[in-house]
């Protein structure tokens, strides 16, 4: 079943009048005005896997498929961080990162000084990266080490509302078997 921002926006509607009842009142013409970047949200679904080459600076480019789902007010830059236990480097719409960080700081204590430095380490190895106007990014030297790349080949990797830049070899060396795929993913999913 294909999703049309028409049946989000429904959707909305339907969940919006589930919660507030009928003090929700909006009409349906004016939802996309108000509701633009949050269709936009429903809809984007990074998946699959994208193979690029990075040019002698460092320069690759953003698969089309990817920056389509970027939201019209997040083309331009997206920030990246290297991932906490993979040698591969995330990319965050705007949106989702600062929803992630806002969830948290719900979880730490500003007045706890362990918490403190748990953000500060998180954020610290952020940064804002601009997307040229061909659909490219410049990885820095040391986001090309961070990600192992010796050659110039990379894998661009859906992973829902974000995507993931591995060194194409690194990936390969680091990616789950299809039977332990199988098995990991019925121990998540399988109810206790």
């Amino acid at each position: 079943m294909k999703t049309t921002v028409g049946s989000v926006e429904n959707h909305l509607i339907a969940l919006l009048k589930s919660f507030c009842g009928e003090k929700w009142r909006i009409q349906k013409k004016t939802l996309p005005l108000h509701l633009k970047n949050y269709t936009q949200f429903f809809m984007a679904t990074f998946i699959g896997k994208y193979e690029a080459k990075a040019d002698v600076k460092g320069r690759i480019f953003v698969p089309s498929v990817y920056r389509k789902l970027l939201p019209n007010d997040e083309k331009e830059r997206i920030v990246i961080r290297k991932d906490t236990d993979n040698d591969c480097l995330v990319f965050y719409p705007e949106h989702v990162w600062n929803k992630m960080v806002d969830d948290l700081r719900q979880n730490l204590n500003e007045w706890d000084a362990d918490d403190r430095m748990i953000l500060a380490a998180f954020t610290e190895d952020a940064e804002w990266l601009d997307i040229d106007s061909q659909g490219r990014v410049l990885l820095s030297k040391k986001n090309q080490q961070a990600i192992s790349l010796t050659g110039n080949e990379v894998l661009f990797v859906g992973m829902i509302d974000r995507f993931a830049v591995w060194s194409k070899s690194r990936h390969e060396q680091t990616k789950l078997s299809p039977s332990e795929l199988a098995s990991r993913l019925k121990e998540k999913m399988i109810k206790k």
